[in-house]
């Protein structure tokens, strides 16, 4: 997978009017976004009536960051996809790939923006509001932003004219095969016009029969197109087009409405629990560009660094630190890979071991609260997020100890020397980085407790990280924040898009009754619950390997949930088994993201990193069985804690 973007300050490369206005707005939604929740919570707390219909405002400001922040991750094509083959390429091979992706991307995103504005148009009730703003007025963002990300498209399609206009073709076939939303479009002109409604209502009916009159060719394109879209995700398309062109297909192969994809993305998009994901990943993104991990370096290496292999242990504590708010984002390599990379190695240990070692750690914090990939899975698999952040500890906690156990045996081998414990310094470094190890503490508290709800938890870590790192620390100028938050809002528009294709996706996939099917085909021959556990972790292992977490959850676990039931796994236990496999998934050649970002970062040939991590990958595979084999790991302080 290409690397989830960390390092790049979009805004120098964006000079343009449309480029600096879409920054300045995506800041504006992100700020607007963190605050609405917090004055609901202080005017809670005063017994005042807080913000009408604040809920709702809240909700479709993350409908218009996704969107909005999927234009900018488009400009700056950083889409999360799959890249091994794209990369195996020579310089003239991957000029005609592009113009190859680009055209498909084009297809379907024609075809994603005629759909999203036949949904937006009539999808619903004249009089529907969010607040005092008609909700068909801010649906319009979903047509607007795939719109601008097509173009995109086919402006990257090379920079020779040729290769645009066979980009520019897949527009033009996309039009093509929208024929029913396209005539929902024009029959919506109809009725809201005069004299011009009657000839786009004209158009509208002939476009209509047209698409009827073309249904036995389109339907011989399917296989065809769908090799295609295969083809071109392997070389480099976006991951959302991937998901998007499928369900695509396969509501048009089945007869089904194109704009049922737009609603599911609307669903999940401004869904209650949904604004919790960009403003955790703020507050990640802010914890991340600040000083954070050198003041958590020197905290850590005075309390450990006395211990056998205490360095490791620091260095696993930081990743597991920063993941917890970054997700499974690569962002913890990009950001302290350097820093841990020299502590290690300064320290005694090889260049091979330290490189394996963080490319394993840069995800090893995906169970621990408050992290991203398990407040979906709560949401998709419609579990308590409460439980799954309880149930996460002590699996996350066994994870972090077998990888810290690989540690403690290489410096006892090698005999790493230890640091010497210094009560003074640990005090001294403890107090400097305080404010920053008590966030998630306060997360816990304010949200297990009932205080704050989950959105509410997330608006106020990201104002606390703001304050701590802009303003008691000052580690970043307020110059510099629009900045911290375009980095956010790039990752926030790779994911959400692709959270909003995958919906429908899933939405067709048990509309067509797929998991009842699977789960009565796997009942018959399989009928062992371990036998079942097993199949599991290596499909997992598989999916996680050529998907990011975040799609993997939205299109995998309504096929899942199901069968599991029938075997009789906790639904807990079955989620924490679910984002343990695909934290190794981030791990496993050819294609696992933490390999190509140690790469980028440790400046070394992918080879080179695979061979480094392979030791890790398995001792992380074997806890991986363990936390599945033994659910008492996972299910055993949902008893203590009852919230």
């Amino acid at each position: 997978m290409q690397p989830t973007p960390a390092e790049p300050a979009p805004a120098s490369r964006a000079p343009g009017f449309f480029s600096r206005a879409g920054n300045v707005f995506s800041f504006l939604l992100l700020v607007l976004t963190a605050l609405l929740p917090v004055v609901q919570v202080v005017a809670r707390k005063l017994s005042l009536a807080g913000i009408r219909g604040s809920a709702d405002y809240i909700q479709h400001l993350v409908l218009w960051t996704a969107f909005v922040a999927g234009a900018i991750t488009s400009r700056e094509g950083r889409h999360i996809a799959l890249s091994a083959g794209y990369d195996m390429l020579g310089e003239a091979g991957k000029a005609r790939v592009k113009v190859f992706t680009s055209t498909v991307s084009a297809f379907f995103g024609t075809v994603l923006t005629l759909s999203a504005l036949s949904f937006a148009l009539v999808g619903f009730d004249p009089g529907a509001k969010a607040g005092v703003l008609p909700v068909r007025l801010l649906a319009l963002v979903m047509p607007l932003g795939y719109g601008a990300m097509t173009i995109r498209f086919v402006a990257q399609a090379g920079r020779a004219a040729p290769g645009r206009l066979v980009a520019l073709a897949g527009i033009i076939a996309g039009i093509a095969w929208s024929t029913e939303p396209l005539a929902n479009i024009l029959g919506f002109a109809a009725s809201a016009s005069g004299t011009l409604g009657q000839a786009a209502g004209g158009a509208g009916a002939f476009v209509q029969a047209a698409g009827g009159a073309l249904a036995p060719g389109i339907g011989i394109l399917h296989i065809p197109l769908l090799v295609t879209l295969v083809a071109a995700a392997l070389l480099g398309a976006p991951i959302f087009i991937l998901l998007g062109g499928l369900a695509v297909l396969f509501f048009t192969g089945s007869g089904g409405s194109l704009e049922v994809i737009p609603n599911q993305a609307y669903t999940m998009l401004s869904g209650p629990i949904i604004p919790a994901l960009p403003l955790f990943t703020l507050a990640g993104y802010i914890i991340s560009e600040s000083k954070a991990g050198e003041r958590l370096v020197r905290l850590f290496r005075g309390l450990f660094g006395m211990l056998p292999g205490g360095l490791t242990v620091v260095s696993i504590l930081i990743c597991a630190f920063l993941t917890t708010f970054t997700g499974a984002s690569g962002v913890t390599i990009l950001a302290v890979g350097g820093l841990l990379y020299f502590v290690l190695t300064a320290g005694g240990y090889s260049g091979r071991f330290s490189t394996g070692l963080l490319t394993a750690a840069g995800s090893i914090g995906l169970l621990f609260p408050p992290s991203l990939p398990v407040i979906l899975y709560g949401v998709v698999a419609q579990v308590s997020i409460k439980d799954m952040f309880v149930g996460g500890v002590v699996p996350g906690l066994f994870m972090v100890l077998c990888l810290a156990a690989i540690g403690v045996v290489r410096s006892v081998r090698d005999r790493i020397p230890r640091v010497a414990f210094n009560f003074k310094e640990a005090a001294v470094s403890l107090r400097g980085s305080l404010l920053e190890v008590i966030l998630p503490f306060l997360i816990l508290f304010f949200f297990l407790r009932g205080i704050m709800t989950l959105v509410e938890t997330a608006a106020f870590a990201a104002l606390y990280a703001l304050v701590v790192e802009a303003a008691v620390y000052r580690d970043i100028p307020v110059r510099k924040l629009p900045d911290v938050f375009l980095k956010s809002a790039v990752v926030m528009g790779g994911v959400l898009v692709i959270l909003a294709v995958a919906n429908g996706l899933s939405y067709y996939i048990v509309d067509a009754e797929i998991p009842g099917q699977l789960t009565s085909w796997l009942r018959e021959y399989v009928g062992s619950k371990y036998v079942f556990l097993l199949l599991l972790n290596v499909v997992l292992l598989v999916v996680g390997a050529f998907m990011d977490v975040f799609s993997a959850i939205t299109v995998v676990v309504p096929l899942v949930v199901p069968v599991a039931a029938a075997y009789g796994i906790n639904p807990v236990h079955l989620g924490i088994i679910f984002l343990a496999n695909l934290e190794l998934g981030y791990l496993t050649p050819p294609v696992g993201l933490n390999l190509y970002l140690a790469s980028y970062r440790f400046n070394q040939p992918l080879t080179t990193v695979i061979r480094s991590v392979l030791p890790f990958l398995l001792v992380q595979f074997l806890s991986v069985l363990v936390i599945t084999y033994v659910p008492w790991l996972t299910t055993s302080l949902l008893g203590v804690f009852k919230f």
